[in-house]
């Protein structure tokens, strides 16, 4: 990674993927990350956005980090891909939801409909899952191939090149065209509403901390075409391209060392 440029360092916030940038898919950021993090909220603020649930956030972010209340009040999560928004707040103490983009039953049920039909249609559907295959999220519905519970190395022997991804993406858009249809994870597919993603929890950030899109650094790992992080960059976010969790240490740690 190179050294971190002005631009970078001059940013209000700095915002992140989770699963590919900040940790592993589906495991608890490093005890060196969780380092680097809190020690990077005493000079940014900042954003969490991924397509896991409030409760997979718990379980590699937040009990990871353990903050205390001043650091956690500059921590803003944004769980199933920007649909929905906590902030902990110190009166409290708790992660209080600050708005969520639900689906209607309706569009859940005609989701999980198509994404199970797709699905069998194309030879993807696991017989024998580690854990729910298609889940109900709230404000998004997730299908992971080979259930939510398989393991890193499974996942990502399962689909390296995204082929598998971007057929059952495409093959559920045509099946849903009233809803979002999106590459999320390592092996999942995400279903929110219309205009609903990553570019749309950045600029509800935007609004509620008086920002502009140059205010903000992104490090993701999709940012590709097509890429579950490529919304951001889309909306005139600049970013920055990381490979893995190592990738983006390198890049906190650079950062931290030039401002500290």
């Amino acid at each position: 990674m190179n050294e971190p440029t002005v631009s970078v360092l001059q940013r209000r916030v700095l915002a992140f993927d989770l699963d590919g940038t900040l940790a592993i898919t589906k495991s608890p950021v490093s005890d060196t990350m969780a380092n680097l993090l809190s020690r990077a909220l005493d000079l940014f603020e900042i954003c969490v956005i991924s397509g896991g649930s409030f409760s997979q956030f718990d379980t590699q972010l937040v009990r990871p980090l353990r903050l205390d209340p001043r650091r956690a009040a500059r921590l803003h999560l944004m769980p199933t891909s920007g649909t929905r928004y906590y902030r902990y707040e110190t009166t409290t103490t708790a992660w209080v939801q600050q708005y969520a983009e639900d689906l209607s039953d309706t569009e859940k049920s005609e989701a999980k409909d198509a994404l199970r039909k797709a699905a069998e249609e194309l030879g993807f559907w696991e017989q024998e899952p580690a854990g729910p295959v298609i889940e109900d999220r709230g404000s998004q519905i997730t299908f992971s191939a080979l259930g939510q519970e398989a393991t890193p190395d499974r996942k990502y022997r399962w689909d390296p090149d995204g082929i598998k991804k971007e057929a059952l993406r495409i093959a559920v858009a045509r099946a849903l065209p009233d809803l979002e249809v999106r590459a999320g994870g390592t092996t999942s597919i995400d279903v929110t509403r219309h205009g609903i993603d990553k570019a749309y929890g950045m600029r509800k950030l935007m609004e509620v901390l008086d920002l502009s899109p140059t205010d903000i650094a992104f490090f993701g790992d999709q940012l590709e075409i097509g890429g579950n992080d490529y919304a951001v960059k889309s909306a005139g976010i600049d970013t920055i391209a990381v490979r893995d969790p190592i990738d983006t240490q390198l890049a906190l740690e650079a950062i931290l060392m030039v401002l500290t």
